[in-house]
């Protein structure tokens, strides 16, 4: 992906919300993110067009995945110094409560990185970071410079 080279150019290899900004998919969810450190959250701002089930209502099953894939690529991109995006080759998602219509909160891990694929942990919650509302695990194919 050209952005990540041109980041890396300008001397803001670690602006992950400019990455972001390049990705149609994620843009149309609203993902935000945050770095403070060596520490990034991603943010899944609530809105309308993100409700599954009106009738509780809650996040819909299908953009509390792709949030959890996104906050896994977002923090292997920060630790590692991949040409492209990372691809996913498999991910297990554990949906352990109902998304509530508000802000959502994520933060990964990187558990095991080789030079071709990297497994990585996420965590997504709300009110509360002890109380998770879905976890993910997943493997990714790397892209290294």
């Amino acid at each position: 992906m050209k952005i990540l080279q041109q980041l890396r150019d300008e001397g803001r290899a670690q602006d992950m919300q400019g990455l972001i900004e390049q990705i149609p998919f994620a843009q149309f969810l609203g993902i935000q993110v945050e770095q403070k450190g060596n520490e990034i959250t991603t943010i899944l701002p609530f809105k309308d067009t993100l409700v599954g089930n009106v009738s509780l209502p809650a996040i819909h099953g299908g953009a509390i995945g792709a949030f959890l894939e996104f906050t896994s690529i977002i923090q292997l991109l920060f630790d590692t110094s991949c040409e492209k995006l990372p691809k996913t080759v498999d991910i297990s998602i554990d949906y352990l409560r109902s998304g509530k219509p508000v802000a959502t909160y994520g933060r990964a891990i990187v558990t095991r990185q080789g030079r071709r694929v990297a497994n990585v942990r996420a965590e997504i919650w709300q009110e509360e970071k002890s109380r998770p509302i879905s976890a993910s695990h997943g493997h990714f194919l790397l892209a290294p410079l």
